[in-house]
């Protein structure tokens, strides 16, 4: 499912009176959410879901494809998801 997809969803689930916009709005609102609680604090839980949270990768050496010559891979944050146990039960 991608974002369109997860937007009919939503749309289907607010009934009739909501329109295809509305739905774009709870989706991008929630996406925005997420975002803004991993700036401020790191984390963000959704209790049956699972905890996002910001991780740092450290400096790494690394080997080139193509010419096999050695480069460092500078350090760098992303994100992961621990699945909650609701989520991991249901699929």
């Amino acid at each position: 499912m991608n974002k369109a997809g997860l937007i009919d969803f939503v749309q289907k689930g607010m009934g009739r009176q909501a329109s295809r916009v509305s739905a774009d709005r709870a989706v991008t609102l929630v996406i925005e959410g997420i975002k803004a609680g991993l700036q401020r604090d790191k984390s963000v839980q959704l209790i049956g879901f699972g905890t996002f949270r910001v991780v740092e990768r450290k400096a790494r050496a690394a080997v080139h494809p193509k010419t096999q010559e050695p480069l460092m891979i500078r350090r760098s944050r992303t994100v992961k998801l621990a699945v909650g146990k609701d989520l991991k039960s249901g699929i």
